[in-house]
């Protein structure tokens, strides 16, 4: 019984997060040391690093660019 209401609020905890992601994501942002984490996280999975530094470092012009 009691691992059905873990599963039931592990559920109704991702519904209201999903819910609220904006919220979320401006708490999570608006604090400096959280920012720092967050993005120190994110950037450790080697895809997204990757991914970020081709696309701030690219070598070809943009729109901006001539």
């Amino acid at each position: 019984m009691s691992r059905l209401l873990s599963i039931f609020m592990i559920g109704l905890g991702g519904y209201f997060a999903y819910h609220n992601r904006y919220r979320l994501i401006n708490v999570l942002f608006g604090n400096a040391i959280l920012r720092r984490v967050v993005v120190s996280s994110i950037m450790s999975f080697p895809g997204v690093r990757d991914r970020m530094m081709s696309s701030v470092f690219s070598s070809g012009t943009s729109e901006g660019r001539q």
